[in-house]
Order: C-alpha cells, then sequence, then structure tokens
C-alpha cells in the first residue's frame, strides 16, 4: 500500500541550465517549491554528459533538488531525426531511472510517484512507474494537434500526436495549465475532464531581474520621443507574430515614432524577416534572436507594450512576465490567454485572435492613451500575485496525495 507520497522522481527533456523553452522554467521552480513544502524530489534530465566514476549520471543539487543528467547535450533541428533522438533520449532516461530507484530502495526511501513533463519523457515515465508499481502524472502544456492547428495526419507530427494520446489515456492523473487546456486535452485524445487537473504556472516576480542601465539599453532600441513594442517567443506560425508585423505598418502611419523588437528565434524566423522586408519595416525594428533571461527581464521594462498574438497559447507566460515587470499587453482573445488577461479591460487588452486589423487597433489605441497604460499596469502588478508558485505546488502536491490513495483501501473508506 502506498503511503503519502514524500519522494517524487520528475523527468523532464530540459533543466536548467539546459533551457530550451518555458518547461524548464517551470520543472525547476515547481521542483524547488515542492522541496520547500517537504517533498523530496529527483529530477532526471539531460545534460552535457558527465559521468560519475562507475559510470552514472552526473549529480547535482540545485535548490535542494537532485539533478540526475543522462548524457543528450545536443538535438538534431530535424523533426524527422529529432523522433529517434527523443526515443534514444528515453532509453537512456529509462535506465538512468532503473538504476537511480534501485540505490533510492536500497537506503529505505523508494520512489511514491513518476511526474513526467509532456511527450518528450512519456516512455521512460510509463515504463518507470509500471516497474516501480507506482502512478504515473503527466503535466501536458502543449499538444502538437495545438501546435500545427489539427494538421498532424502526416508524419512525424502524426507520430508525436499518437504518443500523446497514449500518454495521457496510460497516465493515471493529467495536469494542464489552463482550463482551456484542459477542454483541449479531453476532446482530442478522447479522455474524461474528470481525471484532468487544472494547475496555473506559477512566476516570481523576484526572478524577473533587469541589467542595471536600462536608460541606456533603451537608447539602443529607441530615441526619447519613439516609443517601443515588444513581441517576445519562439518564433514559429503558432506564436502569430505574422499578424504583429501585419499592424504595425498602419500603426506606424497613423502615430508615427513607433519602433518594434522581436526577441526570440525559431523556425519562422526567416519567413518574418521577408516578411519585414516587405512591408517595409526593416528600419523601424530589429530581430534580437535569441536571448538570456536578464536580457529578456530588461526588454520588458524598457518597452512601452507587450504584444502576445498567439494562434494557439496553452498558457501565456510572456504575457505575465510583462504584466510582472510593469509592461502593459495586448493578446490574442484565444486559449489559456484569456486565463491570463481576464476580459474587461481590467489587467490588459485583447484582440480577436487572427486579426491583425483589430490588433493594429488596440495597438494604437494603448500607445495614443497614457492614461490607460498606467491603468492597466497598476492592475496588472496585483493581478500577477495570484499565480503564485507555492499554490502551485501545493495544489500538485494535492494530486499525489491523491494518487497515492491505495484503491482496496478507498474502498473500505466508502
Amino acid at each position: 500500500m502506498l503511503t503519502l507520497t514524500n519522494r517524487v522522481l520528475m523527468l523532464s527533456w530540459e533543466y536548467p541550465p539546459v533551457i530550451e523553452g518555458g518547461l524548464a522554467r517551470h520543472v525547476r521552480k515547481l521542483s524547488e517549491e515542492l522541496v520547500r513544502q517537504g517533498v523530496a524530489v529527483d529530477v532526471l534530465t539531460r545534460g552535457a554528459g558527465e559521468r560519475t566514476e562507475d559510470g552514472r549520471p552526473a549529480v547535482e543539487q540545485r535548490g535542494g533538488v537532485t539533478v540526475h543528467r543522462v548524457r543528450e547535450p545536443n538535438w538534431p533541428r530535424d523533426l524527422d531525426r529529432f523522433v529517434a533522438w527523443v526515443e534514444h533520449m528515453n532509453e537512456d532516461m529509462l535506465r538512468a531511472g532503473e538504476a537511480l530507484a534501485e540505490e533510492r530502495l536500497a537506503e529505505g526511501r523508494g520512489y511514491d510517484l513518476v511526474h513526467g513533463h509532456d511527450w518528450l519523457v512519456a516512455n521512460a515515465c510509463s515504463a518507470l512507474a509500471e516497474r516501480l508499481e507506482v502512478p504515473f502524472l503527466t503535466t501536458i502544456h502543449a499538444t502538437e494537434h495545438g501546435r500545427h492547428q489539427g494538421w498532424v495526419q502526416d508524419q512525424p507530427q502524426s507520430h508525436i500526436h499518437a504518443v500523446e494520446r497514449w500518454m495521457a489515456q496510460r497516465a493515471d492523473s493529467v495536469i494542464t495549465c489552463s482550463h482551456y487546456m484542459r477542454g483541449h486535452v479531453a476532446d482530442i485524445f478522447d479522455i474524461d475532464e474528470g481525471r484532468i487537473t487544472v494547475i496555473p504556472n506559477g512566476i516570481d516576480p523576484r526572478d524577473l531581474r533587469p541589467v542595471d542601465d536600462l536608460q541606456t539599453l533603451r537608447q539602443k532600441f529607441a530615441a526619447p520621443d519613439e516609443q517601443l513594442v515588444l513581441l517576445v517567443g519562439r518564433l514559429v506560425y503558432e506564436k502569430g507574430f505574422q499578424l504583429a508585423l501585419d499592424a504595425l505598418p498602419g500603426v506606424i502611419e497613423r502615430v508615427g515614432n513607433v519602433r518594434f523588437l522581436v526577441a526570440g528565434s525559431g523556425t519562422h524566423e526567416g519567413e518574418l524577416k521577408a516578411q519585414a522586408e516587405r512591408l517595409g519595416l526593416n528600419d523601424q525594428g530589429v530581430f534580437l534572436g535569441w536571448i538570456g533571461d536578464d536580457a529578456l527581464h530588461s526588454l520588458y521594462r524598457i518597452a512601452d507594450l507587450c504584444v502576445v498574438p498567439s494562434i494557439y497559447e496553452p498558457f501565456g507566460l510572456v504575457a505575465l512576465e510583462a504584466m510582472a515587470s510593469g509592461c502593459p499587453c495586448i493578446v490574442a482573445d484565444t486559449g489559456g490567454l484569456r486565463e491570463v488577461v481576464p476580459s474587461g479591460e481590467r489587467v490588459g487588452l485583447r484582440f480577436n485572435g487572427g486579426d491583425a486589423e483589430h490588433l493594429g487597433v488596440m495597438i494604437e489605441r494603448l500607445l495614443v492613451d497614457s492614461e490607460l497604460r498606467d491603468r492597466l499596469v497598476a492592475e496588472a502588478s496585483e493581478h500577477v500575485l495570484s499565480f503564485d508558485w507555492s499554490d502551485v505546488a501545493q495544489r500538485t502536491r494535492g494530486i499525489y496525495r491523491q494518487l497515492a490513495v491505495d484503491p482496496a483501501e478507498e474502498e473500505v473508506r466508502r
């Protein structure tokens, strides 16, 4: 019979300092907060391939979390090769997880639960849960179906979609980051919504540390009489940056003295740069490429507004970070963004998703109305405090406790 969960094996394909996107930061903050709340967390992830003398994965302590890294430092950008690479990574994680579990059992501290994040580690998670005879919990941060607007009939998207479907149906419980995602996951994977718990992402404003000299940084991108529009994220189609670029020429013509920054990299980068050239925007903005966290946090502080124009968005962390940094937001009225920026123009503005013309109207409105900007910033600074990592961890522990109840014992209680 399982007891109250006190040791969790957490699997993620990325964990700081290996950062591919928002998932790494989520798993780190969740793991560290779980440790603060009394849960022992071992994270199994990938790294630069260091090994101990007996060949086991390198181990490090980060924020109270014990991190174990298998040797998978780089990954191929070609999706067909990436799928094979993921399978190989799962094999390595499975072997490392089995060895780690034996070590913990020898210490009298076996795992009570396996908690995985997204399809990339699903096979290793499922196999480890079966061999350890413990529950398998998965957090689904996004889906291939959503990223490709339902076009998952061809390889490799069809393979990834199939793995995600199997993972959602195989897991003993599922977490999503928004109510939108709960409905989406239940619908496309044909599972009962009752098996899915919504736990939003958290944010810690103390992590959003800018550089010291913000004035000098702003001068690099905009003159004192110019206003700066910021776009942040992976440069992929579903993030909708093409809509923002389409909206900007009209805004610049009507408002004047408007510049833009695009911070991020991705498969759509070349197309976006070509679009900016066609629209005559090359002299009005800069594509910065991938930037580190301190630089990103600084950009939020120097921008006059941040636009999040996603076509598909499970949650909307960029909007949350911008609001926590005092940067007013305009977001698409779609997906999880509706929950991060509620209707009513209290903490941010929303535009009709996919409508570049309406986005232009909202950008112009916010740029010319300083009183509106100030009000949104003030309200948003309070709103972001409700996305607290302590609460995220506490609610996650609630799922752990539910899964840790032996079914026979539960039946006796009834």
